[in-house]
């Protein structure tokens, strides 16, 4: 299978948009090189800004640009985007309804052996907390390029989650592309697998163990995690009556959450998570770390089958 950094997609696309779009300025916090968008400098020098290791100061700047009439791509790290900045992002983007797009690199386990303080397992959390935010994590490089188009045609706040190491591409260039609207990977009438970003290659892998053992799992890839599709969610539950959420995130206030919460409200399901517990994350490479937090088919399979034992003790 052919692995590609979504980062990679992400100044891809970003270059290809800045080549229509001259509204478009894209902003950075001194790590342009780390994130690919010295890329977008080296062709559009003038609609450039290194703003410099203050990622405050980069969404104050960028509200700033947008009030001129600009679209300001604001990128940084996603540990220290979403937490130093959660307070601009809340009034300056988010409260003024600002049409920035906040890119937050690095994101989940992709940051690796840079230390356990690197990685944002978190950030969703944050992002999904703010009124009028959207929020949106692909699953690889190629659905990276249709979510920056698309974070570009939206008017108003987006959150874009951007990994840095090479993931497995496991989304084609026709497959659809809409903010709110998840997508059916596999059909399926026993188990739900609720996943997001990269880790919808690993969902795949779970739904292909189950078959063999006799279960037909679907598989749901939810890219916007905020607006959720709500209908696509409830539809699934009715069908399968057992639900498993996968993130490479914490379990609480990301998708996991997310799903508890659309269930609790519409449709009441047995479900289990899988993503990072109540923890902050450790220092090693990045396979390890999907070992160590448990984010592997194996035990996606766990989850679903803990999700049957539930239903017959019910």
């Amino acid at each position: 299978m052919a692995l590609r950094a979504p980062r990679q997609g992400y100044s891809d696309a970003l270059i290809r948009l800045g080549e229509k779009a001259e509204n478009l300025v894209v902003l950075d916090a001194d790590c342009a090189k780390s994130n690919l968008t010295n890329l977008f400098k080296e062709k559009f020098p003038e609609r450039f800004f290194n703003i410099g290791i203050s990622e405050c100061d980069l969404v104050g700047t960028a509200a700033g640009l947008a009030l001129a009439g600009k679209v300001p791509f604001a990128n940084a790290y996603a540990n220290f985007l979403t937490g130093r900045a959660f307070d601009q992002m809340r009034i300056s983007v988010c409260y003024a309804n600002n049409n920035v797009k906040v890119i937050g690199h690095n994101a989940g386990t992709s940051p690796a052996q840079e230390g356990a303080t690197h990685l944002p397992l978190e950030d969703i959390s944050l992002m999904r907390s703010l009124p009028r935010m959207t929020v949106i994590v692909p699953a690889d490089a190629i659905e990276m390029k249709k979510a920056v188009v698309a974070a570009y045609e939206h008017h108003g706040p987006v959150y874009l989650r951007v990994g840095k190491l090479p993931v497995p591409i496991v989304t084609k260039e026709e497959d659809p592309f809409e903010i709110g609207k998840a997508i059916t990977f596999k059909e399926g009438s026993d188990i739900s697998l609720i996943s997001t970003g990269m880790m919808l290659d690993e969902t795949l892998k779970a739904a292909a163990i189950l078959e063999k053992e006799g279960l037909q799992a679907e598989v749901i890839h939810v890219h916007t995690i905020k607006p959720i599709d709500v209908d696509a969610i409830t539809r699934s539950a009715a069908k399968t009556k057992r639900v498993v959420t996968v993130e490479e995130h914490s379990i609480i206030g990301g998708l996991g959450s997310a799903v508890a919460e659309v269930l609790a409200e519409h449709q009441p399901t047995p479900m289990r998570r899988v993503g990072t517990q109540d923890r902050f994350g450790v220092s090693g490479k990045m396979d390890e770390l999907l070992d160590f937090f448990g984010l592997r088919a194996a035990n996606i399979v766990k989850a679903a089958k803990d999700c049957f034992e539930v239903i017959k003790v019910s």
